[in-house]
């Protein structure tokens, strides 16, 4: 796909923080290989775009399914260096899902209307990538939104990788599968 086809984008730049690629017990330094692709993307598209930062508070709901990480006002929670230049707005977010935080909430209500294509980059594929797109593609639905559609590049998103337990290559792959069955275009990237 062209970034000429996009009509009327906006891009969610989803967990490009220092706790999923730099430190912490999330990290995985393999999921910065996407950042070049990403800053492509945004330099290409020049639109509006909404980084989505994991910002949890000390004792919060999801560190008894994953190991604290990302709390609020710490390094953990900061977009990475590499991308910092490129926000233009963010939203905080508790859970593994954008679409629930209050701040997306006000999106939808406020300004989805002055867009036509989601773009949605960032990590993990199949967790918080995956979680939002596919809540926000019901949603689309359920409200019969036919003229948004929902645009996700492979070479703009990446997963952890724990070899035997959780192995990125199968776990993007399963994630963009279930994504593309429920009606998002995923394509393998955006070029000029």
């Amino acid at each position: 796909m062209q970034y000429s086809d996009c009509r009327k984008p906006v891009v969610f730049v989803i967990d490009m923080v220092n706790g999923f690629i730099k430190e912490g017990a999330l990290h995985d330094e393999r999921i910065a290989d996407i950042i070049p692709s990403i800053q492509k993307l945004l330099d290409a598209l020049a639109c509006r775009n909404v980084f989505v930062c994991d910002n949890h508070p000390p004792h919060t709901r999801e560190f008894e399914t994953f190991p604290k990480h990302c709390v609020i006002g710490s390094e953990e929670a900061e977009v990475v260096d590499e991308l910092k230049p490129y926000v233009k707005s963010w939203i905080s977010k508790n859970s593994t899902n954008t679409f629930h935080a209050q701040a997306f909430q006000e999106f939808l209500q406020e300004d989805l209307d002055y867009y036509q294509d989601i773009v949605v980059v960032g990590c993990c594929t199949d967790l918080c990538v995956l979680h939002f797109v596919l809540t926000l593609q019901t949603w689309l639905n359920e409200h019969n939104k036919k003229e948004y559609r929902i645009i996700v590049p492979k070479n703009c998103t990446e997963t952890y990788d724990i070899p035997e337990i959780h192995p990125a290559s199968k776990w993007n792959q399963v994630a963009w599968d279930m994504m593309q069955m429920n009606g998002v275009c995923v394509v393998d990237q955006l070029v000029d």
